[in-house]
């Protein structure tokens, strides 16, 4: 690795290079939300679009030359990748057809998450969460199917707009599980014909926002508690191999030391 190469690993891996990106990206995403207001776009359009294309002018160039620093250790680093797609996304033409594209600009706003330690411990936890999550996920769908099924007989033939198929008991289900307007929009209403149904939505609200939702929560917290400590295992272990580095530093000092004054007194 020759000289210019560590000089720009040392300037990649510094707290001030992250904090300046960090300051350019909030940059960005003010400039990004002023073209939205048209008034803004009247009076200093060719300004944000100005400070737009520099600001991904910044971006490509630390992006290529991170690939010139890291080679294939660049593609071994799930962050640096994800900041080559999040660039590369925006240095795609976005005319004709592909104006759309220009919407997606504003997922540079997430590069904040490449560049924040603390915003990449939560984004480690919830991917951790992902096959806890999937468990879960799979338990919810089978109390929504089983619910869906269950209202659609009961309910369906009166209130068709609601409970007059599977989707669409499932659709008014997740919204009484949200708890929108479930007991006035839906519920009442439907007690007012079936006075008896309290005793299948409150049991179904029970099962879902009070318990299912809550098991997501405690599998998140899990997760990211499990990566705090990976992290935090991880600095120690780095301490303690810095203290052994520095006591057989001294040790060795100590050793020349005594050498030096037996050879004084002989």
């Amino acid at each position: 690795m020759n000289s210019l190469t560590k000089r720009l690993k040392t300037l990649f891996e510094s707290r001030r290079f992250e904090l300046a990106i960090t300051v350019v990206i909030c940059i960005n995403a003010v400039t990004l939300g002023l073209e939205t207001v048209p008034e803004a776009m009247a009076r200093y359009g060719d300004l944000l679009w100005a400070i737009d294309r520099v600001i991904l002018a910044i971006f490509t160039i630390e992006v290529a030359l991170k690939l010139f620093v890291y080679r294939l250790a660049f593609f071994r680093d799930p962050w640096k990748i994800f900041d080559m797609l999040i660039v590369g996304i925006s240095l795609v033409p976005a005319s004709g057809n592909l104006s759309v594209l220009r919407t997606l600009r504003i997922l540079r706003v997430f590069r904040l998450v490449s560049t924040v330690p603390s915003l990449r411990r939560v984004v480690g936890g919830l991917i951790g969460a992902l096959p806890g999550m999937g468990s879960i996920l799979v338990l919810l769908s089978l109390v929504f199917y089983v619910f869906s099924v269950m209202a659609t007989k009961l309910y369906g033939a009166t209130f068709p707009d609601w409970f007059g198929s599977i989707p669409r008991s499932a659709y008014s289900l997740f919204q009484i599980m949200t708890l929108e307007s479930w007991s006035m929009g839906i519920v009442r209403p439907v007690m007012e014909v079936f006075p008896q149904a309290w005793m299948f939505f409150v049991p179904f609200i029970i099962a879902t926002s009070f318990t299912v939702l809550n098991l997501f929560i405690g599998i998140i917290v899990s997760a990211m508690q499990a990566d705090y400590e990976a992290v935090a295992a991880e600095e120690r272990g780095q301490m303690h191999d810095d203290q052994e580095q520095i006591l057989k530093e001294v040790r060795a000092l100590r050793a020349e030391v005594q050498a030096l004054t037996r050879r004084q007194e002989s």
